[in-house]
């Protein structure tokens, strides 16, 4: 009788364990684990070098466990976070590069590094003045483009001889005009729905915040044409006069009205 019982039990083991060994057999083995972290270093360069950034990144993770405490470890870091930019993961590339920075401040790179921070914030929020879905525009912020901006302004102060600084102030230039134009969008969004105080705020923003950049002439014309509508004559008189002293030919008073006849607001 023990024996027919020990029979069943081997049925009924043993093509279990021979589907375990099967399963076992199917676990993809790790074909970095042999690597040499130069070996690493260098298929990971070579997922970079064919766009594959996602691929990249795990291997840049695994180079930089591996080659802890080396210089190789610190590039691994640096172009992790490049990776990352360039998969749209720039919230993960700020914190690779704030690592980088904290853990090593003394680094020749570091100048590359905050380079790095300003490119990973600069594209992921500066091209919404191009087109605008159903989102409230009220409800947009900048602040990628300004932790872009502190980001290459630190270099440019800390590192005014780098290599990426002369590119980082032409980039610099080009988020004060979009923050401009950014404050002025929203003034004219809040003009076009009668919220004349906020239009006036935001337009005043721009004029104080963001002096000697394009978008200021209108947002003075902003000012002007929203204390009109209020009926504050004496407010409205010296927009104008500010308006006209500091933009003698300026495009929107020779345009005329504010109105979807005068033009103005067509374009908004």
């Amino acid at each position: 009788m023990l024996r027919v019982k020990l029979s069943v039990v081997y049925a009924l083991v043993l093509p279990l364990a021979a589907a375990l060994m099967v399963g076992c057999s199917t676990v993809p083995l790790d074909k970095t684990a042999t690597m040499t972290p130069t070996e690493l270093y260098a298929s990971a360069k070579d997922e970079v070098g064919n766009s594959q950034w996602e691929k990249a990144i795990p291997l840049f993770e695994k180079l930089e466990s591996r080659a802890a405490g080396t210089p190789l470890a610190q590039q691994a870091q640096l172009d992790k976070a490049y990776a990352q930019t360039k998969a749209g993961e720039p919230i993960a590339a700020v914190a690779t590069l704030d690592r980088f920075m904290r853990l090593h401040p003394a680094s020749p790179a570091y100048d590359y590094a905050l380079y790095l921070k300003g490119m990973a914030n600069f594209n992921e929020n500066l091209g919404i003045l191009g087109s605008y879905t159903g989102q409230d525009l009220a409800e947009r912020d900048q602040k990628a483009s300004k932790e872009s901006f502190e980001a290459f302004r630190e270099l440019s102060v800390r590192f005014p001889e780098s290599r990426y600084t002369p590119d980082a102030l032409l980039r610099m230039g080009y988020i004060v005009q979009s923050l401009a134009k950014y404050e002025v969008h929203v003034a004219k969004y809040y003009f076009k729905r009668g919220a004349y105080v906020a239009a006036i705020n935001r337009a005043q923003t721009a004029v104080t915040d963001y002096r000697n950049v394009p978008a200021v002439e209108e947002a003075l014309f902003v000012i002007y044409k929203s204390y009109e509508a209020l009926g504050m004559t004496g407010l409205r008189d010296d927009a104008k006069r500010v308006l006209e002293a500091t933009y003698p030919d300026s495009k929107f008073l020779a345009g005329g009205g504010v109105g979807e006849t005068g033009g103005w607001l067509k374009l908004f």
